[in-house]
């Protein structure tokens, strides 16, 4: 079972998941989504936890992380949120699985410190971003409702607004999605996510306005390429032009699955696996 601990980074208090494992196992660090949480791992963790010390980070404004000032809750400065708790853990060298807006964390982590980064997975995400699958999650997180009578209600949105988790069993979606809210002191269940968070995206997301494609091509490891075969977000050419920018890219397409893959399914399984030699 994994460990809650937390640290301070850039002045604010962050949490992350610790899965366990010796000191001396080399690191990975997991990152997840927009609307995300550090248990977005739980189920990956201990394919990897025999080779290796997994982690998983909520960053700022999410899960049980401290929420910060509005302005700040941008890519870049998630990046260096990064930096700065690898830093206060001690760990010098990492491997990163990031899982859309974590992906892009990834590969400005990566890219602004190759020396950093030991391997990366970016999970259906890449330097650019489809418009339609970009404007499609602006409006569902941007008017998500604030409160939820039960945790039902919260499935139920899941399942209506994330394509993956209507395809997953409920009792599945249940076990993910609890950590996303909390109790209120009126009763329901609120969003743990910082509401400011949700404001900006009624007119795109900010990756939209990074040329991603300068910290990826700045990159050094190897990278593993996970993308939804019905992904909206990381177009089929996207993908491709990757893999001929970095020469130590590969890529693998999950079939039947949008944005974006849970990391949980066979072929992402097996594919993370192999890349990490477990």
């Amino acid at each position: 079972m994994a460990s809650d601990k937390f640290l301070i980074a850039n002045g604010l208090r962050l949490h992350y998941l610790d899965y366990g494992g010796a000191d001396d196992l080399p690191w990975i660090v997991c990152l997840h989504g927009l609307s995300g949480n550090a248990h977005n791992f739980d189920a990956l963790a201990p394919h990897l936890a025999a080779k290796y010390r997994v982690i998983s980070i909520d960053v700022r404004g999410r899960g049980d992380s401290e929420w910060g000032p509005p302005t700040e809750y941008l890519p870049q400065h998630y990046a260096t949120d990064l930096a700065a708790m690898l830093d206060e853990i001690g760990i010098g060298r990492a491997n990163l699985v990031g899982t859309s807006m974590g992906g892009v964390i990834a590969m400005m982590f990566a890219g602004g410190w190759p020396e950093r980064a030991e391997r990366v997975v970016l999970n259906d995400i890449g330097p650019d971003i489809d418009i339609a699958g970009a404007t499609r999650i602006a409006n569902y997180v941007g008017v998500a409702p604030e409160r939820f009578d039960n945790l039902d209600e919260v499935v139920q949105y899941y399942r209506d607004n994330y394509p993956p988790m209507a395809k997953m069993p409920l009792a599945a979606v249940r076990d993910l999605v609890q950590w996303s809210v909390k109790p209120t002191a009126g009763g329901g269940l609120a969003w743990k996510m910082d509401p400011n968070l949700r404001r900006p995206l009624r007119g795109g997301t900010a990756q939209q306005r990074l040329d991603l494609w300068v910290p990826f091509a700045r990159i050094t490891c190897p990278m593993l390429i996970v993308r939804g075969a019905e992904s909206d977000i990381l177009a089929p050419a996207t993908a491709s032009r990757m893999c001929k920018v970095h020469n130590r890219a590969t890529s693998i397409e999950v079939p039947n699955v949008g944005h974006a893959p849970s990391l949980t399914e066979p072929e992402s399984i097996a594919a993370i696996k192999q890349f990490f030699g477990v």
